[in-house]
């Protein structure tokens, strides 16, 4: 299971780190043989790291921190678990968060006074991204992915089986112990001829307790759309009791057990790709709409003037469009001290999503403007 980057994760990130600051990325590999090389470029980009700490911060102690990603490159079971990206932010003496990414990202390695966390924060705010919940009325497993990938995630901490949702309040008669999913995890107590009612009754007590769960640790956190994997009569009891707003009108109405990953990808992109292209749409006539009335620009100056004014609401970005440079929080001015590292687009990103606005990552085809960036103002 993986533990995928969130924007949840990034917002727990510290803003009193000491600096040096280490933010190392590297496009990976799910399958072999394409995997076997992933070690060696991490270890190329490690002696990268290790010549910037000498030059840049020569007087920190930072052994501790270069330990724990020497450590890391010799550990095989890690590099043969590998989604499409890994992203490593590092600060003394010995934090390491490691983000698994299921889009490739551009290699590179920055020691700075803070994080570069732009690579991440276009994928996490690319508008293809959906949760689906596959649910049957013993288990439950949840899924993040895009058009083009898939993974499972790590339900942590919180209940995704029967019997961990109930536990001594599953109603007997309950006699026969059976395992769903593999292992003494997935275990349940299942009772041959018990009647219905009571079997009805533990699937909805199940129900209510994955939608909460669903909803409070994934949904809110996330904010992405939800797709239900179930059969027809699940769909019923559970959209019936759910108070998930998040949750998609569309499902997926077939045993999700029956489908592999690429197939469960598939059926889910069939249900998220037209509402992905609504969403654009609508964005889009909503930036057209504002800038008639001159509530909305293009112009990257303005956009950055704008942003640390805190006036813009929603701000379209290109994808894979990159503006060398940065800006100046204090006054949005753009500059070009570092144009090495920085991104003007996504520090302005950044800088938006801080002030509560919106951004959205869209395809190069779809922008409405041809500068890498529309921004529509809240006044």
């Amino acid at each position: 299971m993986r533990r995928l980057s969130t924007p949840g994760r990034l917002a727990t990130l510290p803003t009193d780190y000491e600096p040096p600051c280490i933010s190392l990325y590297q496009p990976t590999h799910r399958h072999h043989p394409d995997n076997q090389q992933d070690p060696i470029r991490y270890r190329n980009l490690l002696r990268a790291l290790e010549t910037s700490l000498r030059d840049r911060y020569p007087d920190r102690d930072a052994r501790k921190l270069v330990a724990r990603f020497e450590a890391l490159a010799h550990d095989t079971h890690f590099w043969n678990h590998r989604t499409d990206g890994l992203a490593i932010l590092a600060w003394l003496p010995d934090h390491f968060e490691i983000f698994d990414l299921q889009r490739p990202v551009r290699e590179r390695v920055v020691v700075a006074d803070s994080f570069h966390t732009k690579p991440m924060l276009r994928i996490l705010q690319s508008a293809d991204r959906y949760q689906i919940l596959s649910l049957n009325r013993h288990e439950a497993k949840l899924y993040e992915g895009n058009r083009d990938a898939l993974d499972l995630i790590s339900l942590d901490g919180v209940p995704h089986t029967i019997t961990e949702a109930l536990g001594d309040k599953l109603t007997e008669p309950h006699t026969a112990v059976r395992s769903f999913g593999g292992g003494s995890q997935g275990a349940v107590h299942h009772g041959h001829g018990q009647r219905k009612d009571e079997v009805d009754l533990d699937t909805e007590r199940f129900f209510r307790a994955i939608d909460r769960v669903i909803l409070e640790n994934y949904s809110k956190p996330s904010g992405l759309p939800l797709i239900l994997a179930a059969l027809p009569e699940h769909h019923t009891v559970f959209r019936a009791l759910s108070h998930n707003s998040a949750l998609m009108p569309q499902g997926i109405t077939i045993n999700p057990d029956a489908l592999d990953l690429q197939q469960l990808r598939a059926a889910a992109w069939d249900v998220m790709g037209p509402r992905y292209l609504e969403r654009l749409a609508r964005l889009i006539d909503v930036y057209q709409g504002a800038k008639t009335r001159g509530l909305a620009t293009d112009a990257v100056e303005d956009i950055a003037r704008a942003t640390v004014a805190g006036r813009v609401d929603t701000m379209l970005v290109e994808a894979d469009r990159i503006i060398p440079g940065g800006i100046d929080r204090t006054t949005g001015e753009i500059t070009t001290e570092d144009v090495a590292v920085d991104d003007v687009l996504d520090d302005l990103a950044e800088a938006v999503l801080r002030a509560k606005g919106d951004v959205v990552v869209v395809p190069a085809e779809r922008m409405p403007t041809d500068t890498g960036a529309a921004a529509t103002y809240r006044y």
